[in-house]
Parts: C-alpha cells; sequence; structure tokens
C-alpha cells in the first residue's frame, strides 16, 4: 500500500511539474509575442498621447487667460456701476434736502427743475443696478467656468504624469497574457491530465472487444512441417557447408574459421531495402564457403546485451515461417538457393485497421535464421487434441512473439487486464494462436525496436514499425 501511494505521489507531482510548466510556458509565451507585437506601436501611441495632451493643456490655458481677462472687464465695469449708483444717489439726496413747501410756493419754476433732475438721477441709478446686476451675473458664471477650466488643467496634467499607469510594462503583458490564454490553457491541461485516460479507457472498454468478433488471419490452409527451433543460448555455433551463404549482423557474429570468404552485405534484401534499414539489417558481414569439399564454423554471440540470447531455425524447403525482421540476427542459405521473403499484405481484414499491423514478413525454406530474444528464445507448439477435437489456443504478449507458422490461426485479442495496459506494462492487444503449429517468443517481453513504453517519439517509431510487419 505504501508503495502505491508513493508511485501515486510521484505520477502526481510529475504531472503537477509538467502541468505547471505548461502554463508558465502559455504565460509567458503569449505575453512575449504580445510585447513584440506592440512593441513597435506603443511609443508611438504614447507620444502622440502626449501631443495630444499637451495641446488641450495649451488650448485650456489660452482659455483660462481669456476667461481671466473677461472677469477682470466685468470687475472693473461692476465698481464703475457701483460708483455711478452712489454719485446718483448722492445728488438725489442733496436735491431732496432742498425740496420743501415754503420752496415749491415762493420758486415754483426751480422746485420743477429740481423734481425733474430728481427723476433723471432716479433712472440712471435703475440703469446702473440693472448693469451691476448683470456684471456679478456674469462674474459668478465666469467664477464657475473658471473652475472647471482649472480641474480640466489639473486632470490633464495628471494623465501627462501618470499616462503609463500604476503597473509595470511586464505585469502589464502577463495580464493580459493571462486573459487571453487562461481557458485555452485550462483545456490543455485538462486533455493533458485525463486525454490518455480518456483515450485508454475507451480503446479498452469500447474499440478492443471489435476484435473478438472478426474471423482470425490465416495464411495458410494445409498444415505443413514445423520448422525446428535449436536450443536457446547466450552463443550459438552453426557449420557452414559448401556453397552455404551467411549473411549476419557484425555484432552477433563472435568467431569464424579463417578459411570462409568474407564481404560487406549493404543490405539483406534489395527488395525491401528500407524495411532492411529500419531493422538494422543492413552492412552485414557475408561469409561463404567457398571450398567444394569441408565445411567452416561460426560462432553467434553478442556482447551488447547480456540479456539477450539466440536460437538457430531451421526452416525446410516447403516450410516457412511468419517472421518479424527485427528479431533476425543472421541468415544461412543453401548453395543456389537465394533467401525468398514473402510481404504478406493485410488490408482488407478491419482488425489490421484496429491494431495498425498490416504486412507481415514470410521467410521460406530451405534456410537457417539465426534469432535473438530476450532471456532467450521459446518455441510454442500448439496441437489440437484428436480424442476431444477441440483446437488449442494460447494468448501471448504482442510485444514478446518473434513468429509463427502460417497455418496457424492469428488473431489479436484485448490485454487480460486494464491495468497492465493502463500503466504501460502491456500493450493493448495479446496475440492470440489457435489451431495446429508453432509460434516463437521472447522469454521476457522488452519492445526491441519499437523502444521503451512511455517515450513520445518511441512510441510514434514502434506505431510505423508496426505497421509495415516491423
Amino acid at each position: 500500500m505504501y508503495g502505491l501511494l508513493l508511485k501515486f505521489g510521484a505520477w502526481l507531482s510529475k504531472k503537477a511539474v509538467v502541468a505547471g510548466s505548461i502554463g508558465v510556458v502559455a504565460v509567458v509565451g503569449l505575453g512575449l509575442w504580445l510585447y513584440v507585437k506592440e512593441a513597435g506601436e506603443s511609443e508611438v501611441r504614447r507620444e502622440a498621447l502626449i501631443m495630444q495632451l499637451e495641446e488641450q493643456r495649451v488650448n485650456l490655458e489660452a482659455q483660462r487667460a481669456a476667461l481671466t481677462a473677461g472677469l477682470e472687464g466685468w470687475q472693473a465695469t461692476a465698481e464703475a456701476q457701483r460708483r455711478r449708483m452712489a454719485e446718483a444717489q448722492r445728488q438725489v439726496e442733496r436735491l431732496r434736502a432742498w425740496q420743501s413747501w415754503w420752496r415749491q410756493l415762493t420758486d415754483r419754476e426751480q422746485w420743477e427743475v429740481d423734481q425733474a433732475r430728481i427723476a433723471r438721477l432716479e433712472g440712471l441709478r435703475g440703469e446702473a443696478a440693472a448693469a451691476l446686476a448683470a456684471a456679478s451675473e456674469a462674474l459668478t458664471q465666469g467664477a464657475a467656468r473658471l473652475d472647471v477650466i482649472q480641474g480640466e488643467i489639473g486632470e490633464t496634467e495628471r494623465r501627462l504624469s501618470t499616462m503609463e499607469g500604476s503597473e509595470s510594462r511586464a505585469w502589464h503583458y502577463l495580464r493580459a497574457a493571462w486573459d487571453g490564454v487562461k481557458w485555452y490553457l485550462a483545456l490543455v491541461l485538462v486533455t493533458y491530465f485525463f486525454g490518455p485516460t480518456v483515450v485508454k479507457v475507451v480503446a479498452y472498454y469500447g474499440l478492443a472487444p471489435l476484435l473478438g468478433r472478426g474471423r482470425p488471419i490465416r495464411f495458410r490452409a494445409e498444415e505443413r512441417v514445423a520448422p525446428a527451433v535449436g536450443e536457446s543460448r547466450v552463443s550459438v555455433g552453426a557449420k557452414l557447408g559448401p556453397g552455404d551463404v551467411l549473411r549476419v549482423k557484425e555484432q552477433y557474429l563472435q568467431s569464424s574459421d579463417e578459411g570462409l570468404a568474407r564481404k560487406t552485405r549493404f543490405v539483406l534484401d534489395w527488395r525491401i531495402p528500407f524495411t532492411s534499414l529500419a531493422c538494422g539489417l543492413t552492412e552485414l558481414v557475408e561469409l561463404r564457403q567457398a571450398r567444394a569439399s569441408g565445411g567452416g564454423s561460426v560462432t553467434f554471440s553478442t556482447s551488447d546485451n547480456p540479456n539477450t540470447e539466440l536460437a538457430m531455425v531451421t526452416i525446410d524447403e516447403g516450410s516457412s515461417l511468419i517472421l518479424r525482421p527485427g528479431f533476425l540476427a543472421g541468415v544461412i542459405t543453401a548453395p543456389g538457393r537465394p533467401l525468398k521473403i514473402r510481404r504478406r499484405w493485410v488490408l482488407a481484414r478491419w482488425q489490421s485497421w484496429v491494431t495498425l499491423r498490416f504486412r507481415y514478413f514470410e521467410f521460406e525454406g530451405p534456410c537457417r535464421l539465426v534469432v535473438a530474444g530476450s532471456r532467450g528464445v521459446r518455441a510454442e507448439v500448439l496441437r489440437t487434441e484428436e480424442a476431444s477435437a477441440r483446437r488449442a489456443a494460447r494468448r501471448t504478449n504482442q510485444i514478446a512473439t518473434i513468429g509463427f507458422t502460417p497455418d496457424l490461426d492469428y488473431m489479436p485479442v484485448r490485454a487480460e487486464t486494464f491495468w497492465g495496459y493502463y500503466r504501460g506494462m502491456n500493450p493493448l492487444f495479446d496475440d492470440l494462436f489457435a489451431g495446429t503449429g508453432m509460434f516463437l517468443l521472447q522469454e521476457t517481453a522488452t519492445p526491441g525496436l519499437g523502444g521503451k513504453a512511455g517515450g513520445f517519439w518511441s512510441t510514434v517509431w514502434g506505431g510505423v514499425l508496426k505497421v509495415f510487419g516491423m
């Protein structure tokens, strides 16, 4: 239980680190892109805004100066009207002081003249009062307008001083980047965390069971003698008779007799150059027994991987073996008999489209094949029980399968447990063989050419090799 929790914690920590890295890269990347995009336009916009604000400030100051001058004029007008009113009032009071009933009786003419002057002075005082009221109103409105202009000037100056805002440019772009990327980032993170699980659940419970409804693949109807498989060992020896030709990967050739003719074979078979290149069957060592009598011996082994063991598979005339070329270390052909490799394409079966395995290689005898497997090569022989007439059937890990005889029924079937597939310990499909025949497999399932499970490019490359039967 503790180990399971530890593994889950390690998995969760790895996911969290990757998710955090994705978020940081997305936000910083978009922020940098926005910065680069707007860097050229930002300074131009800033200078244009400064010029606009400066022009606005100049206009406002001109309005303030004109309004101040107008207010001073209205102030002078108001003072003049007050003086007129005071002078008219003084003269009216002086004239009224001279008015009496005795003056009216004794100097009637002068009394009427004084009354006319008083009436005229009262009119002038009324006109001055009206003018003073107008001047006072103009002064009040002008003062209010001046306050507005003063406020606009202050706001313009504040904008000029704080135009860049209170936040830094870096924070501005980071915030803009976050606003632009947050929903896409959430989608990416949800896909990253839960996408593989959803895909594996659908593949295991939805797609894989469909294979059980299809017919198995069988390349040959009649039963033939199965190839002979020698004992799996770290090193395997072989005898080359007169005219025999050996083509072997250089890393698997441990020793050979001096009397054998040697040369370089650049490609195992020029009919399948890309397959030979992908499987490492290039720059092979070709050994030939040139003498008419006698023979030579060769020993095969490898020091590249101490877990690799070899086995000799002898295919007689009329027999054949479906083999994945990636497990082939060398091949020995009989005198005058070229290596025959038949390519079997299976395109009309929907199992091939589901498992993405379309091509198979059939090696036809007579020849001897040196095959390599992790911790050894084992042959599984299937025979139908005559008493019960029940066909023998056996499944194996798809990664462990090396080859099988073409008279077996072959069908990919869903892996036995979901958790083994989900944790990358097992591929989605196992290989199921049924009938009478033989199949070869490694003692331990290793990815081989496809690389280790979990690596993205290893998975892609393994998928390509699987499509072309390698």
